[in-house]
């Protein structure tokens, strides 16, 4: 029996890897650590309803401050993915357990008793899945609904590379507010960052979703510092504007062990404020860049600003 708690087990493709050196943080990316009785109320109900948070699973440096603030973002199919990334935290590996028909369920209560305004659903990738999970999402997302109709949904899905193109059809029918899938990074270095996973297939699912639902918000992410230089990171923004994509979030990687891909340099807060200046630019309606900025960091916030700043496009137009 796995123990996931343990590296060598929680990651075993990653055994074998030579160590990077994980380089001292500079003073721009330390967090409080977590604690406090909000805190501990919101792990609490995230226990009792036996649900799986991707700030605990991803190591999210923010979980202190979003969890005191009654913020978490639900990981369902699972805590085992069937991808590799070399960059993530996540268990890999092949899953011990078929989909759960009651976590739907649990989640939505969750959500209810934590009184959210907005939610933010991921995943696991399940390539062990004929539609890779998509009807789980499309139940999830209907449970919240109806246990907290006034909610806005935010998902972040698997890429849905191995499915049926009905799969992302049933997504998309089941209305969330905000369609997220993450590029993670600039094409070049998908072989050693995402081998599992082909960065015009992420657009192209990207582009679809707005094909099929041209009021659905789509949002997409990448990390900085992984090797990557600005000329590669400006022409994702504009492979994504092609793609009409309306949010974009830039964060700093973190590495999570010794055995995850290296970070290659930290991105300062200047470059930061100049990759957000020239993405807003080029006709994206909300930017997130920031050393901390993760795909659900102040989701609930931007995703207002980001309702608001459609309206006045509309107003204008």
């Amino acid at each position: 029996m796995r123990d996931l708690k343990i590296p060598e087990q929680r990651h075993p493709e990653k055994a074998r890897r030579p160590d990077n050196a994980q380089p001292k943080k500079p003073n721009w990316i330390r967090v409080k650590a977590p604690g406090g009785k909000a805190y501990a109320e919101t792990h609490k109900i995230m226990r009792d309803n036996g649900l799986v948070t991707v700030c605990e699973e991803a190591g999210c440096p923010n979980v202190g401050e979003c969890w005191s603030q009654g913020h978490a973002t639900m990981m369902i199919m699972g805590e085992v993915c069937t991808r590799a990334c070399t960059f993530c935290n996540i268990a890999t590996g092949k899953p011990p357990e078929d989909l759960d028909a009651f976590e739907p369920g649990r989640v939505a209560h969750a959500v209810a008793k934590l009184g959210l305004n907005h939610v933010v659903i991921t995943s696991v990738d399940r390539d062990d899945i004929e539609d890779g999970g998509a009807e789980h999402f499309a139940q999830t997302i209907r449970a919240v609904r109806h246990q907290s109709p006034s909610t806005t949904i935010e998902i972040l899905t698997p890429d849905f590379i191995k499915c049926d193109a009905s799969a992302l059809e049933k997504v998309v029918e089941a209305r969330p507010d905000v369609f997220n899938h993450n590029l993670e990074t600039v094409p070049g270095l998908y072989p050693e960052v995402r081998p599992g996973a082909r960065y015009f297939h992420s657009l192209r699912l990207l582009q679809r979703v707005k094909e099929m639902d041209p009021s659905m918000f789509t949002k997409s992410g990448i990390m900085v510092g992984l090797g990557e230089d600005s000329q590669s990171v400006r022409q994702v923004m504009d492979d994504m504007r092609a793609a009409d994509i309306d949010f974009l979030t830039i964060g700093q990687y973190l590495q999570p062990t010794p055995k995850h891909h290296g970070i290659d340099r930290f991105v300062t807060p200047d470059e930061f404020a100049a990759y957000e200046k020239a993405a807003f630019g080029k006709g994206f309606l909300m930017v997130s860049a920031t050393p901390l900025t993760r795909s659900s960091y102040h989701a609930g916030d931007d995703f207002a600003r980001l309702r608001d700043a459609r309206q006045k496009k509309l107003g204008q137009g």
